[in-house]
């Protein structure tokens, strides 16, 4: 009788540039670049939401185009530069992106967050001054169950306008209103910041 011979998967050497830090790694050749950020670089703001391209909550940049990370393989990211949710941030100051949606209670749940500022980001480094319209096209690869998205397309429309973008006009259904940063008594400064002042406990 024939005795056939199950070989494990080879592993592959990689290299990639992950929010500005080089790593190098082998890999097997099926692991997802999801698994990869997670599990081996330990980027958990990267979500696992659906594994099938549907959700958007694995969203990451990969060499400036926003992707799903949950649909390709760690190898064909050789050589790429990876931005994360967790790169987001510089020198301490929260990014645009991230204080609109604070700003504009684009979140509940949170678990949807970190893809929809990556792609909601990516819209913006393409088109600074997006149409209500066109925020909502860009963010048809990202779903939420919490919010309904008005916040959302409104936390958009913050992040242009704090770079300098445009996007103050409100389309129909919105009724987007900038507070001055003289009115805003106490800023996020850490994560159970975030968590007091969405309970509406703010120090």
């Amino acid at each position: 009788m024939a005795t056939t011979t199950i070989m494990a998967p080879s592993r592959v050497a990689v290299r990639m540039t992950v929010n500005g830090v080089e790593y190098a790694a082998e890999v097997e050749p099926r692991l997802l670049l999801v698994s990869f950020l997670r599990d081996n670089l330990g980027l958990t703001g990267t979500h696992v939401g659906c594994d099938t391209s549907q959700c958007g909550a694995c969203t990451i940049h990969l060499n400036g185009q926003p992707v799903k990370s949950c649909t390709l393989l760690t190898v064909q990211a050789d050589g790429a530069e990876l931005t994360t949710i967790e790169g987001l941030a510089k020198d301490g100051q929260f990014d645009p992106m991230q204080m609109g949606f604070w700003e504009m209670h684009g979140l509940q749940c949170g678990y949807c967050t970190p893809g929809m500022i990556m792609a909601s980001n990516a819209l913006l480094d393409r088109n600074p001054n997006p149409t209500e319209a066109e925020i909502r096209h860009a963010l048809e690869g990202n779903l939420c169950r919490c919010t309904g998205y008005q916040n959302i397309v409104k936390a958009v429309q913050y992040a242009a306008a704090q770079r300098g973008g445009g996007a103050m006009a409100t389309g129909e259904g919105t009724d987007l209103e900038f507070q001055p940063d003289n009115e805003r008594p106490h800023a996020p400064e850490n994560m159970d910041d975030w968590g007091d002042q969405l309970a509406g406990e703010e120090s």
